[in-house]
């Protein structure tokens, strides 16, 4: 075997090495630093032993026989539960709306639901007075009352105020329904049923559908969509005990700042060929294989790629090749510095694009110069060419950046907005069925965008429930993040 023979085999060999040793700190730094505690089985020989044949050794045989037994039928629904007598009352009177003068009163009708304010349970009573004509008279109503407020729940118990803490404390501060029941019948002595909160979820998610497709034709009503998808576990009832793997795909408008969550089954670029379907003008993403799909099969819409994604390439090799590494890494950086001096300064896009112009985009050129230089001639399969292979075919669609300032260097803005469903996934798991997803994906649309906008969810669910039963449809767009309290109804 000659020399080189022997000299590239061993270099090959170096590099398989090197890569085998990244991959095994990725894996010690996934199991050891992500979470601090684990579970780790005793291993000991002693302990083995307990699993041996000699452990049965001695035990007696013992003769099966069959056992049957009678089991009681669960009894039907017993009803709702009595609202506590402890909590304190707001009694409302609404008097009819024509003249009771000269009217015999002859009751009233009492309607009693729940509401929630910052630290306190209340009862909401309804009074409503009842009146009778002195005599009948023909084509008119013998009793006379006003008639019930329209509510987000017809004849349902929780009032706007209740409904929207419960989501706003599940979506937003990540506290599972079932946690929530537990802390009113801590605090509040109210029992209510494991089902409840659900129930309360899907009725409003119904009211709210038409509000949710008019957020959906905003957020993709633009030149500019950035998009990214997140995993979440869904159980699945075709197949008991099993969860199925569901994504949530992600849509932001970088203009109006407007976030749409869509939940879908799978992955598959038919979900953004679908929803992306009319659109024109920029996509920014990653360089996952849908996209690319996409783009493929939509020529008048132009990739724009995510430097944060190449950045992490390049940060992951570093143990890799850490010349290399560090070289693309100090172009990246400095490009994000510029950005960064020009969002401390309040620059429009405009502003942004001539800073960019003048020093970004020399160090941009150069760093794909090398890329593409550095590519070519690393013929390593380890970690590092890994990144310029990414760098290289990624790279090339930032340059939109360059000819118009108001597109941003990544899609970090997205992935902020993700955080909270990757939060709450840690706190309840999993949805409990694909509705449940598409009912947390409209949920977590509206808190993202409240929260992008600086409006407070819970002021702005609230208003938007008791607004909702008797707002015209053709002005659902008033009700939006980012135009609600425009109108001075707030």
């Amino acid at each position: 075997m000659s020399t080189e023979v022997l000299i590239a085999e061993n270099k090959e060999l170096r590099e398989q090495n090197a890569s085998l040793r990244h991959r095994l700190d990725q894996l010690e730094r996934l199991i050891f630093a992500a979470k601090s505690e684990r579970f780790a089985p005793a291993s000991a020989p002693e302990q083995m032993a307990l699993w041996d044949e000699g452990a049965n050794a001695g035990a007696e045989d013992v003769e099966k026989q069959t056992v049957t037994y009678k089991r009681k039928k669960k009894s039907a629904h017993a009803g709702r539960q009595p609202l506590p007598d402890h909590l304190p009352v707001d009694e409302v009177t609404l008097e009819p709306e024509e003249d009771t003068e000269g009217l015999k009163r002859i009751g009233e009708e009492i309607t009693d639901t729940l509401d929630y304010v910052p630290g306190s349970l209340r009862i909401k009573r309804t009074i409503r007075p009842k009146y009778a004509r002195p005599e009948e008279v023909e084509g008119e109503a013998t009793i006379v009352i006003a008639p019930l407020p329209a509510r987000p729940i017809e004849k349902g118990i929780p009032e706007p105020g209740l409904l929207a803490h419960v989501f706003v404390a599940k979506y937003v501060d990540h506290q599972p329904f079932y946690r929530q029941i537990k802390g009113f019948a801590r605090d509040y002595n109210w029992k209510a049923g494991s089902s409840t909160f659900s129930d309360w979820l899907a009725a409003c998610c119904t009211l709210m559908e038409p509000l949710y497709q008019c957020l959906l034709r905003k957020v993709i009503d633009t030149d500019y969509v950035q998009t990214d998808e997140s995993p979440i576990k869904v159980l699945d009832s075709e197949k008991k005990g099993k969860t199925h793997q569901g994504y949530m795909w992600v849509y932001r408008n970088p203009v109006s700042g407007l976030i749409l969550f869509e939940y879908r089954k799978g992955r598959g670029a038919n979900g953004v060929l679908e929803r992306l379907k009319d659109f024109t003008g920029y996509l920014q993403t990653d360089g996952y294989s849908a996209y690319k799909t996409y783009l493929k099969k939509h020529p008048e819409v132009e990739g724009v790629s995510c430097l944060a994604h190449i950045r992490r390439k390049f940060f992951n090799a570093r143990k890799n090749d850490r010349r290399k590494a560090d070289m693309a890494l100090a172009a990246i950086n400095f490009i994000y510095h510029v950005d960064a001096h020009c969002r401390r300064r309040n620059r429009n896009a405009q502003e942004r694009l001539a800073i960019r112009q003048r020093l970004s985009l020399p160090v941009y050129n150069a760093l794909l110069d090398w890329v593409n230089y550095a590519q070519v001639n690393n013929l390593s399969k380890g970690d590092v060419g890994k990144a310029l292979h990414y760098a290289k075919n990624e790279l090339p669609k930032l340059r939109a950046c360059f000819t118009d300032g108001r597109l941003e260097l990544d899609n970090n803005l997205i992935e902020n907005s993700i955080r909270p469903l990757a939060l709450g996934r840690k706190n309840y798991l999993f949805a409990g069925s694909h509705p449940a997803a598409k009912r947390a994906a409209m949920m977590y649309s509206f808190f993202a965008s409240c929260q992008k906008l600086d409006v407070n969810p819970r002021e702005w669910l609230q208003d938007v429930l008791e607004r909702l039963p008797d707002h015209p449809v053709n002005g659902l767009e008033a009700l939006l993040p980012g135009e609600w309290g425009k109108d001075g109804e707030v």
